[in-house]
């Protein structure tokens, strides 16, 4: 049986999902406007890549 790869929008949600587990032990990071755009950026990218993929399995 051939390794089953997960889907890059999968890997995304995850690697957003830790970085934003281990941000919220640490409140001052949240004064930066930085973390903001890429908390932004990466959600908006899961749900660009989950709606592609829903596109994909539904057509």
């Amino acid at each position: 049986m051939p390794p089953v790869h997960p889907r890059p929008c999968t890997v995304l949600a995850r690697l957003t999902l830790s970085v934003l587990e281990r941000a919220s032990a640490d409140s001052a990071i949240w004064r930066e406007p930085e973390v903001h755009r890429a908390v932004l950026i990466s959600g908006l990218s899961v749900l660009v890549g989950g709606l592609a993929q829903l596109q994909a399995d539904l057509g």
